[in-house]
């Protein structure tokens, strides 16, 4: 069996490390807003070079706090890629504000700027950015654009740790930058976890206090805020994992230039694209074809597992029926029955990288 995913093994490798850091939160039972959250918000933020980095409880919850602060007009138009989670897309509507759904590039995944470019309208109050499967979105051009009509930039980092724009690390980019430290993630608690960095103090400052029911100190309460804290053991459990994510970024790289190499001019199988200039983090290794289904039904027979991220186009889902984007002429409508991952990570070895990637042409070459 090669795994999709494999925590366990990843424990293994830093068993002792990993159990003493959190015996050391059980021993001083900092469990909420303890030192081993400010230690790693403050790791965090020296590694992106981030000034500012507020722990929260997940990273849905970033972006909606986020979209608080940001205190944008009720009923104001934000417009999210088609092709991303939910996660995404329902911090905006839970902050009273409308979506409007962009499409990608074919080629990135990542939004389209041109077809952002046509859907801002004098209701746009803000673009938020994915940068999917550890891809960057092309910021150059979003950012200019935002400029152009006085738009907030939300960076989705939530598959992107460890990715980076033209030399800087995303989540430094726009307005401010959501995080998600789900387990999966190339950086990832032992439970659900998130952060928010931004270079605007006044911004960080306002999102803390709303993750923390609206308060600088106990008890003295400027305004309702909401319960939303990065507690102690999964602080402790990311700062023993964060000295390891660049290994593991260069492990991630390594093994997708394996699956480059081996899957080139197979059938009609479409290998991502790694933008210029730019460090992709490989989250997630994700492929298109034609024939998705037989595909995965045929690694899985030979023992190997995928992902599919993800199978309905956020436009095509009952929650945004009302929306009307359904049938919109968008690639991430089409392409919602096409992607498929193939298992991408630390716990994998170039072997088996070799492995799957003789099932994938084996699987074109039998169907020939």
């Amino acid at each position: 069996m090669i795994k999709f995913l494999d925590l366990y093994a990843q424990y293994e490798g830093m068993r002792p490390e990993m159990d003493e850091a959190i015996a050391a939160v059980l021993r001083t039972t900092g469990f909420i807003n303890g030192p081993a959250v400010s230690r790693f918000e403050s790791e965090f933020a020296e590694y992106l070079g981030s000034p500012h980095c507020v722990g929260v409880a997940n990273g849905t919850d970033s972006i909606e706090i986020i979209l608080e602060a940001l205190a944008l007009p009720a009923g104001s138009e934000v417009i999210v890629p088609a092709n991303s989670f939910v996660g995404s897309s329902e911090p905006v509507s839970r902050a009273g504000l409308r979506v409007v759904f962009a499409d990608v590039d074919p080629h990135t995944y990542t939004l389209d700027v041109e077809d952002v470019r046509q859907r801002v309208t004098p209701r746009t109050a803000a673009i938020v950015v994915v940068h999917l499967y550890g891809q960057s979105c092309d910021m150059r051009p979003m950012l200019e654009l935002a400029d152009q009509h006085g738009l907030k930039v939300i960076e989705d980092c939530a598959q992107a740790h460890g990715a980076q724009y033209e030399g800087r690390h995303v989540g430094t980019l726009g307005t401010a930058a959501s995080w998600s430290f789900y387990p999966g993630k190339n950086l990832g608690a032992y439970g659900d976890a998130g952060a928010i960095t931004t270079s605007d103090s006044e911004l960080a400052r306002r999102c803390r206090m709303i993750a923390n029911h609206g308060r600088v100190e106990k008890y003295n309460h400027l305004f309702e805020g909401r319960n939303s804290r990065l507690d102690g053991i999964q602080a402790a459990v990311l700062s023993v994992k964060l000295k390891r994510l660049p290994a593991w970024v260069e492990t991630r790289n390594r093994l997708a230039m394996g699956y480059c190499t081996r899957l080139k001019d197979i059938g009609d199988l479409v290998l991502p694209v790694a933008r210029a200039r730019c460090r992709h983090a490989y989250h997630l290794y994700v492929v298109r074809t034609a024939r998705r289904d037989e595909l995965r039904a045929f690694l899985t027979s030979a023992g190997i597992e995928t992902g599919v991220h993800y199978p309905i186009a956020l436009p095509k889902l009952a929650a945004y029926a009302g929306h009307g984007q359904a049938m919109e002429e968008m690639f991430a409508n089409r392409a919602d029955g096409m992607l498929l991952s193939l298992p991408i990570g630390e716990h994998l070895t170039d072997a088996d990288v070799a492995t799957v990637a003789e099932a994938v042409k084996r699987f074109f070459t039998l169907s020939e």
